[in-house]
Formats: C-alpha cells, sequence, structure tokens
C-alpha cells in the first residue's frame, strides 16, 4: 500500500496514512473537506452529525435518528464485513501494518477543549455500515473494502470518544534528527532543515563545528581572565594580610614607646626621691651630731662648775690655817678653769635650708613624649600589573600610621642568583613621594626593593624587601618560518630574552578593507616561540608578538606580513641535501656540480644525504594545499609530499612515507612515473609540463598533479595521511626549481 506523510501540525508528529486516505487539523477543515469514503447520500449524514456536534445539539436529533438507530446500523455494517474480531474501539486490528491512529488526550496547539455538554458519545459504526450496504457498496473488494472500513471506523471512534476535540497523532520517528548547525541569533543549536521552513530561516547561522569551537575559545579566554583575577585577588589578599601586620606592628611599636618613656620618667623620678632622701638624712646627721657634742661638752663645763662651788663653800667653813692652803690651790684651778673657752654658741642652726628639686630631665623626658617620633616602617608594595618597560619599574609603598615624613629612602638591588663574578651593588635614592620610577633597568630582571622613612627624629626601620620585574625585549619574528594558508596561520618567533617569560601575545591587524577597519585582535596565553592562529581567508594581515611576564607586556617587535591567499611556505634549510643551495627567499633551490660522492657523506635522520632532495614546511592544518613548480624540460627531478620521517638514506617515493612525481629525460625521451612504494602506474605523459600544479587535499586523502601549462590532469593519488606531510623536491641532475606558492587554486583544480 502506498503511504504519504501528513503535513506536519504543531502538536503533532510525523507519521504515514493509508493509501487516499489523509489527516487534517481539527480547526482547519470543515464537513466538506473530509474523506470521501461514503457516497454522498451517506456523507450527507455524516456531514449532519458534525454539524450537530459544532451547534451543540444532541446527536440524536440528526435527521430524526436517535443513538440507538445509529448503533443499529453500525451494528449491522460491521457484521456484513466481518469485523466482529475487533472487540473493541482503539484495539489493534488485525492487520497489523496498518498504522495506527491515536487520539490524545489532551488537545492539540491551537484547540480547545469541549464544554462538558458538549461531551461527545461512542459511535457504533453498524449503522454506517448497514446504510452503506442499502447505498449498493456490496460490491466492494473484501480486502481494501475491509480495510478501508477499519480505517474509517477507527478514525470515527478517534472523532467522537475523547472529552477533547480528537487529531491524529502519527507514530514518532525511532530517532530525532540531531541538531547540525548553531542559530547565531537564538544562540541554540538546530537542524539544517529549520533553517530553511522554520521560524530561523532569516537567521544567522554558522556550522555546529565552527560554534563549539568558537564556544571553547570564549570558554577558554574565559578561564584565562578568571585565572588572571584570581591571581591578583590571591596578590591583594597577600599585601592586605602584609598591611595588617604591619599596621599590628607599628601601633605595638608605639605602645612599647610609651611604655618606656613612662617608666623611665618613674625611674628618673625614683632616682630623685632617693638622692634627695639621701642628702636630707646626712644633714641630719650632722646637725644632730654637732648639736649632740655641743651637748655633751655644756654638760660637762656644768658638772664642773658646781663641783668647784661646792669645793669653794666647803673651804668656806675651814680654819685659816687650811682655808689658806686650800685656797691657793683652788686659785690656781679656778684660773685655769675660766682661762678654758666654753662655746655658748649653737654649732648648728636650727633653721632649715631650701632644698631646691632639678626635675630639667624630667621635664625633657616628658618633653619626649609629645614630640614627633620617628617613623614606623613603611610598606612596600607588590608589584602593580603593566608597571614596568624593559627599562624601568614603578615601586610603590605605603605608611599605614600617622608619622611624619620628611623623606624617603628607596634602595634596590639585581636579586641575587648565586653566580659568581656578578656584581650586586645597591643603589639608594631619596624622594618625597610615596612611589618612584627607577629607571635604567635591564629588561626581563628581577630586583628586589625595600624603602625607610625618615624625619627630623631619626631613620625608620626599612620595609619587608619585595620583588620587582622588568618587562621583556620585544621578540624577533622569524619572517622566513612563516607559514599559511587560506584559514590559518603558523607565527614563530625568537624570544629576545635571556631568561624566560611567562607568556607571550599574538597581534593581528587585517589590512583596512571596507569590510575590515584594521581592528586589531589578540591570541593571549601562548606558552612557547609559535603559534597557530585562525584567519580569514583571502586577506592580508600585519602580525605583531608581544612577550609577557610579571612586570608587564614588552613592547611590540617587528611586524610581519601574512597572507591567506593559498598556501605559503619556505623550504626546510636543516634537511636539505649538501648538494643543494636554498635562495635567501626560500623559494628556490639549485644544485651546482659536486665532485664528492654521495657514500661520504654522514648519515643523518634530518638531513637529505642519499637523494639530493629538500623539505618544505609545510602549515599542519588539513583542508587544501596547492603549490606550483617550475621546472626544466631536460632536467631530471622528482616532486610531490613525504612525512617528516620519511628515510633520508632512501629516494623519494621508494617507500611508503612519500608520493612522488618522477621526471627524468633519456635520449631525448621524457619519463614520468607517480612513485609510492616503488610502484608506479602505467601512464604516458604526451606534452611536457614546464609548470607543475600540486593539490593536497586531506580531506579527501588525495594528491593531484597538474601540467598548468596546458591545464591538463596528470594524476591523482588516493592516500591514507596518518599524519601531516610536507612536500619534496630532488635533483638528480645540476639545475633548479622554483616554487611558486601563495596562489590560489585554479579553477581547472578544484573539480578534482
Amino acid at each position: 500500500m502506498m503511504e504519504e506523510e501528513a503535513g506536519e501540525t504543531p502538536g503533532l508528529h510525523r507519521s504515514t496514512a493509508p493509501h487516499n486516505f489523509h489527516f487534517y487539523h481539527m480547526d482547519l477543515y470543515d464537513s466538506e473537506d473530509r474523506l470521501q469514503i461514503f457516497p454522498e447520500e451517506n456523507t450527507r449524514m455524516t456531514r449532519e452529525v458534525v454539524q450537530a456536534e459544532m451547534t451543540s445539539e444532541p446527536r440524536g436529533a440528526v435527521k430524526g435518528k436517535t443513538q440507538r438507530d445509529l448503533e443499529e446500523e453500525v451494528d449491522e455494517l460491521v457484521h456484513l464485513y466481518g469485523l466482529e474480531d475487533d472487540h473493541e474501539l482503539g484495539d489493534e486490528f488485525v492487520d497489523e501494518t496498518t498504522p495506527r491512529i491515536e487520539v490524545s488526550e489532551y488537545p492539540p496547539y491551537g484547540m480547545t477543549r469541549r464544554e462538558p455538554a458538549r461531551e461527545q458519545r461512542d459511535w457504533r459504526l453498524s449503522a454506517e455500515a448497514a446504510e452503506t450496504q442499502d447505498l449498493g457498496f456490496g460490491g466492494w473488494g473484501s480486502a481494501g473494502q475491509c480495510q478501508d472500513l477499519r480505517e474509517a471506523y477507527r478514525y470515527t471512534h478517534g472523532r467522537a470518544s475523547e472529552e477533547y476535540e480528537c487529531y491524529v497523532i502519527p507514530e514518532e520517528e525511532d530517532e530525532e534528527e540531531a541538531a547540525d548547525v548553531f542559530c547565531v541569533t537564538c544562540k541554540t543549536p538546530i537542524r539544517a532543515l529549520e533553517k530553511v521552513f522554520d521560524e530561523h530561516k532569516e537567521h544567522e547561522v554558522t556550522p555546529l563545528n565552527k560554534a563549539l569551537e568558537s564556544a571553547k575559545d570564549e570558554i577558554h579566554k574565559n578561564m584565562y581572565k578568571l585565572e588572571k583575577q584570581i591571581i591578583e585577588m590571591e596578590n591583594f589578599a597577600s599585601h592586605l594580610e602584609e598591611v595588617f601586620i604591619t599596621v599590628e606592628e607599628n601601633f605595638g611599636r608605639q605602645e612599647q614607646n610609651f611604655e618606656s618613656h613612662y617608666n623611665e620618667i618613674l625611674e628618673t623620678l625614683a632616682q630623685k626621691y632617693e638622692e634627695k632622701i639621701q642628702v636630707l638624712g646626712e644633714k641630719k646627721k650632722e646637725k644632730l651630731e654637732a648639736l649632740y657634742g655641743q651637748l655633751v661638752s655644756c654638760g660637762e663645763n656644768l658638772d664642773t662648775c658646781k663641783e668647784l662651788m661646792e669645793t669653794i663653800e666647803e673651804m668656806c667653813h675651814e680654819e685659816k690655817v687650811d682655808f689658806i692652803k686650800d685656797a691657793v690651790a683652788m686659785a690656781d684651778r679656778l684660773g685655769k678653769f675660766l682661762k678654758t673657752e666654753t662655746d655658748v654658741e649653737i654649732s648648728a642652726q636650727p633653721d632649715f635650708e631650701d632644698q631646691t628639686l632639678d626635675f630639667s630631665d624630667v621635664e625633657q623626658l616628658m618633653g619626649a613624649i609629645n614630640t614627633i617620633p620617628a617613623p614606623s616602617a613603611p610598606v612596600i608594595n607588590p608589584q602593580a600589573p603593566n608597571s614596568a618597560t624593559g627599562f624601568s619599574v614603578r615601586v610603590c609603598w605605603s605608611l599605614y600610621s600617622d608619622d611624619t615624613v620628611e623623606s624617603y629612602q628607596l634602595s634596590y638591588r639585581p636579586v641575587q642568583d648565586g653566580s659568581p663574578g656578578k656584581d650586586h651593588t645597591e643603589f639608594t635614592m631619596t624622594v618625597k613621594e610615596t612611589y618612584c620610577s627607577v629607571t635604567n633597568l635591564v629588561p626581563n630582571t628581577q630586583y628586589e626593593f625595600w624603602v625607610t622613612a625618615q624625619n627630623r627624629t631619626g631613620l625608620s626601620p626599612a620595609s619587608e624587601r619585595a620583588v620587582y620585574m622588568t618587562a621583556p625585549s620585544p621578540p624577533v619574528i622569524k619572517s622566513k618560518e612563516i607559514r599559511s594558508c587560506e584559514e590559518a596561520a603558523l607565527i614563530c618567533w625568537e624570544s629576545g630574552n635571556l631568561n624566560p617569560v611567562d607568556s607571550y601575545t599574538v597581534e593581528l591587524t587585517q589590512a583596512e578593507t571596507p569590510e575590515a577597519s584594521g581592528v586589531t585582535e589578540s591570541v593571549v596565553g601562548i606558552p612557547t616561540c609559535e603559534a597557530l592562529v585562525q584567519l580569514q581567508p583571502r586577506q592580508s594581515y600585519t602580525i605583531y608578538v608581544r612577550a609577557l611576564n610579571m612586570g608587564g607586556p614588552s613592547a611590540r617587535s617587528q611586524p610581519a606580513t601574512v597572507h591567506t591567499t593559498g598556501s605559503y611556505f619556505h623550504l626546510n634549510e636543516q634537511t636539505c641535501h649538501p648538494w643543494l643551495t636554498i635562495s635567501e627567499d626560500g623559494l628556490t633551490v639549485v644544485r651546482s656540480e659536486r665532485k664528492t660522492s654521495a657514500g661520504e657523506l654522514p648519515a643523518s635522520n634530518t638531513r637529505f644525504t642519499r637523494c639530493v632532495a629538500v623539505l618544505g614546511n609545510l602549515i599542519p592544518v588539513r583542508g587544501r594545499h596547492y603549490w606550483e613548480v617550475e621546472v626544466d624540460e631536460r632536467l631530471d627531478y622528482t616532486v610531490g609530499v613525504a612525512f617528516e620521517d620519511v628515510p633520508k638514506q632512501e629516494d623519494l617515493g621508494a617507500d611508503s612515507l612519500s608520493w612522488c612525481l618522477r621526471h627524468t629525460f633519456v635520449s631525448s625521451r621524457h619519463k614520468y612515473e607517480f612513485l609510492h612504494n616503488k610502484t608506479t602506474p602505467d601512464i604516458r605523459i604526451t606534452v611536457s609540463p614546464r609548470k607543475i600544479g600540486i593539490l593536497l587535499d586531506y580531506e579527501n586523502s588525495k594528491l593531484s598533479f597538474f601540467n598548468m601549462d596546458i591545464s591538463q590532469h596528470l594524476y591523482t593519488f588516493s592516500c591514507q595521511f596518518h599524519q601531516f606531510v610536507h612536500p619534496c623536491f630532488s635533483l638528480e641532475k645540476p639545475g633548479c626549481l622554483k616554487i611558486h606558492n601563495g596562489i590560489s587554486v585554479p579553477k581547472h583544480v578544484t573539480c578534482y
């Protein structure tokens, strides 16, 4: 049975329908558009039933027929055509090949749910079958007749057995077609057919693989920025921690300073107190001892006087003779006593002297507390990004206290690497600000810096030492080693610095055209001295390279120009046979007369020693690469492609690692061989080419040769390139080959 694909509708799936049986959206057809399974008389009854549905009339009101009458007619028709085995509507029919027509539990897009008053009742097929028999349809073929009736039976049951308006759900495909393009406008993967027929028709789309690569590149760029931000935040956190510790140390030092001053004042006062108390004690002792001596002497004199008085009184009561005797002796004694001077003046006056206390040193100490202290140690900042050039660096520091500073002394020296004989002289400079640009430095070199603050009181302790680095010197692009094709370019350069750098940045400036306005794009984070850069076809670019380290980027390198018209490469001098000479532009190879035999050349894994050949440096990019070789008709030569590890002691085409066209000229006859693994097809070339075109097609695994003089296809190898190949050229006799590359693929070549 022939099948037709039902039209897709929102909410519907693709399926197949039986011959001459079409399904339509319920909102898009009326009773006249429905399938005419039965003649017009029978269709009229069906149309009336549908009209009754649409007007919410009871089905029993159709032309006076009750539902019971309709059910009886359907039952008779079922019995007439042997459909009794189909027990329930919606079950599998006997013919399993008939597509299933399902009724959805939910209304499709754009359809409305029926009101409960409009709930449908089951239609029985018997009434329609009976009426059909009465109308003269008994002559139908049994197989097709029953099949169509089954479809009608299933369809009519589906139309009226659910709460919602029914619609056909086609069978789902086993596997949904995978998305193969990416809608740039909606930013979602879609199928290519949706671009043609769906809402994405006017949107910009791109291949899914290209969108994937672009998304990966964007993620890598964002990851690089995130890593850079993480490093900056870590450096900032480290700097904050250092500042915190420095502030704590500075205030702790201030507390110790005040405590030391006050303790010194207290010690001075205590010392003065002890000194004054000792002096007062000594003076007190001295006066008291003097007064006590006078008191003792006065007492002794008083006792002597009293004794003399008593003796004299006793002598007065004696006899004259005795009195005279004693009087003479007493007179002598009194004379001696009276002659003795008696000190009746107080030796120590009771008056106290004013004790003047000298607190000048204490006042000096107290004044020292209120004077400006020496500054605390500054905090030198870590190196900021892009703060250095190749010959200078900007150093910054901070003073996290209220110290008064009159100037700073910045000292620096190269970082010692332990190398003997190097001068590590320290340099010091005085500045007023908290920053300084230090010049006359060496590029890509580390220096350690430290700073001290000073005022009239004194010099602060030195800060911690911080390492700063000057920016690198500009790299040097190897113009002769640049390789390119229509989609990419391989850029090589020399670092230009003795010490390693962190990374490199390639800057691309497209030539100014109506489509491109000279915008510069950058490829960042390149770890090595080469980069494969994706470009646009048939354009010209100016390339610059910068080196980066923690100090910042270097200046731009000298520019190099890259063209993406065709493939561009140079000959590899490291593979060149000693008998060959490569021109300065790297595009011409010359063999001169040599008397040295090839057997005397040492074997090498990189340089050809037996076959007088040389390899070209083709860019490692899959796709199509085309170049041409200008030859002499009388020259013995070999051109083609070979793997980089092709044996250098064998001829080209003698193994499975090379595919070549060899030409030999003997006795005015030309012989052309297309060699691979020492085999060649039997091909005769009648017109000797003077310019040979070579097309390397990685995608189709082909290598083709052309006679460009007459636009003739010579031969095509079917190759399996498990790795990248390089152009190869060989001269069996003295002569030269000139390579033309960087040209577009000719039109007659593109068809191969």
